[in-house]
């Protein structure tokens, strides 16, 4: 919105030209992101509070989160505002891929809305039927492939970290791996939100991440020189991967141990979908696995687990699943498993960064 109404107002004062650039309107998004959580968050507690809107615990689960019964829930609605707003404020308005992000995340912040709502008025940790989830989320994510196909300059071939000549092109089957990567990817996030921080800081490196590689991906000169798959427009992106990460930082501000408040099934399944679309859109689908490794680990745990289980007839691989509740049976402090796993995200990070030469 900034870029519409200030920028043309650079011929008569030349400061406004500072409007057109990308990277400042980013910095500006996440800031904006950022401050919208900081502010409000407070707010928002209370008010949850009032409501007696608080996190429902599962019974089966660690004796230690018992205590965070009713800790304000549904975070995530503060977080998605944040988002909104940041990005409408700061990104170009006229560009289709925008709002096709903030579509995705606002329509799967409305399945994690309907579950956390299920949940709440129920007291007990089951929301939404989990067929019922899934159907949801297939839709959103179908809408996301079909435009990708049917967008002029978008194709149904894969682009591939450290192999630049091969790019297999699915074609229609596009719109099934586009199911698969963001549905999976909301789906892992969901998983890794189980303590105090553990989603967010991973949330904030990918985001971060992918931030640098809409900006490279919407440049035709840096795109040609790094072998990235040139998206047209796609260098605004860069502004909503910003907010993205300025939301979940603001928002762990209040969800560090011990939590003021937790983001929710709203949040949870929002970011992770706002996280597979972004890869979908830039085509660098698989990079969200490296990058994204700690969910990928979540949500594989839990699949494993739920496999062997069933094929031993009762035995288990790890002490708990998903991943990080093994390493509180273990003995691990929850603060500790948090900033250990932060770590490994942002090695992770770092690694994805690094692909960029190695191609």
């Amino acid at each position: 919105m900034l870029y519409h109404f200030l920028y043309p107002l650079h011929t008569a004062f030349s400061g406004f030209n500072v409007f057109r650039y990308i990277t400042f309107r980013s910095i500006g998004g996440a800031v904006t992101a950022f401050l919208v959580v900081l502010f409000l968050g407070p707010l928002f507690i209370r008010t949850m509070r009032y409501f007696q809107i608080g996190q429902v615990v599962r019974d089966d689960g660690p004796e230690t989160h018992l205590s965070k019964q009713g800790v304000p829930t549904m975070g995530g609605v503060l977080i998605l505002a944040a988002i909104t707003s940041g990005t409408v404020l700061w990104a170009r308005l006229d560009n289709s891929l925008v709002w096709m992000g903030l579509f995705v995340t606002l329509f799967y912040g409305g399945i994690g809305a309907i579950d956390d709502y299920r949940k709440i008025k129920k007291k007990n940790s089951k929301g939404l039927s989990a067929k019922g989830k899934l159907i949801l989320q297939v839709c959103g994510a179908a809408v996301v492939g079909a435009f990708i196909l049917l967008h002029p300059g978008f194709d149904g071939h894969l682009s591939l970290p450290f192999f630049k000549n091969f790019q297999p092109d699915l074609g229609w089957f596009y719109i099934i791996f586009a199911i698969i990567v963001i549905v999976g990817s909301s789906n892992a996030v969901n998983l890794t939100d189980g303590l105090d921080g553990l989603a967010a800081g991973p949330i904030v490196v990918t985001a971060a991440v992918y931030l640098v590689f809409s900006y490279l991906a919407g440049h035709v000169v840096l795109a040609d020189y790094l072998q990235l798959p040139y998206v047209a427009g796609s260098g605004e992106l860069a502004i909503f991967c910003g907010t993205i990460f300025g939301a979940c930082l603001g928002f762990m501000w209040f969800n560090a141990y011990p939590a003021q408040m937790f983001m929710g099934d709203v949040g949870s399944l929002a970011l992770g979908g706002a996280l597979g679309s972004i890869a979908i859109i830039i085509k660098q689908e698989f990079l969200l696995a490296i990058v994204g490794g700690i969910f990928v680990m979540e949500a594989l745990s839990v699949i494993m687990q739920v496999g062997y289980f069933k094929m031993t007839h009762g035995k288990r691989i790890f002490l708990m699943a998903p991943f990080h509740h093994h390493f509180e049976k273990k003995g691990w402090h929850e603060s500790k498993v948090v900033v250990r796993f932060w770590i490994v995200s942002i090695i992770l990070g770092l690694f994805a960064l690094a692909t960029l030469k190695l191609r």
